[in-house]
């Protein structure tokens, strides 16, 4: 899986001269807590919540309101955004903009072409649903935890080989590698957990779990 497989495409962005009060009314509006900064199309600046709240003057401030108001309505987004974005291509794999993100402690990267064009974004958000999608969670069916011994070669061919037999259609599989054992997990397109749990415990399988899992709509 790739970052272009779950970064959100149809973006909205600014210009550098936006004034601070409109890009957070275009947040407000849209409900999102970050916006790319572009000029010609090119990424040059990330504008974030985090950002403009820095940018606000100290509620201990002696300004009037009236003095607040107007250093405000200069300052513009190309005063106070991020200039120094962490970025990641297109087709880096998914894990590598986890990595990323949590190398880096941020939510956000905006994703760019070898130009440094903006052609996505890809959120902590966007990494949550792509866990939910790999791991089957919306699909429905059977999901079945199976302990394998270590060093185990050729087991996912047999388990597949298995349940083909069977007309039984595997949806996703996740492997979990511990010191001495595999946990493999698969999610069966089928509701006969009982079916299938007695197939794979009469072919000796050491079956951790088998449930149904309930199929849910976005």
């Amino acid at each position: 899986m790739s970052i272009r497989d779950f970064m959100t495409k149809n973006l909205i962005v600014v210009q550098p001269d936006i004034k601070i009060f409109d890009a957070v009314d275009l947040m407000k509006k849209n409900d999102i807590h970050r916006l790319p900064v572009v000029e010609n199309e090119r990424l040059v600046g990330l504008l974030t919540e985090g950002t403009i709240q820095a940018a606000m003057p100290s509620q201990a401030t002696s300004l009037s309101v009236y003095e607040v108001n107007y250093l405000l309505n200069k300052t513009t987004a190309a005063d106070i955004m991020i200039k120094n974005v962490q970025t990641i291509d297109p087709d880096s794999l998914l894990e590598e903009g986890i990595y990323q993100m949590r190398k880096n402690n941020v939510g956000v990267l905006p994703v760019v072409d070898g130009q440094n064009e903006l052609i996505g974004i890809i959120t902590n958000n966007d990494i949550f649903d792509a866990f939910l999608k790999i791991t089957g969670y919306n699909d429905g069916g059977t999901r079945v935890q199976l302990r394998i011994p270590e060093d185990h070669k050729g087991i996912l061919a047999a388990i597949a080989q298995l349940l083909a037999e069977n007309d039984y259609s595997i949806l996703t599989v996740v492997v979990n590698r511990k010191e001495l054992e595999t946990i493999i997990e698969l999610q069966i397109e089928s509701r006969e957990a009982d079916k299938i749990r007695q197939l794979l415990a009469s072919a000796g399988y050491d079956i951790l779990e088998a449930t149904l899992v309930t199929k849910r709509e976005d």
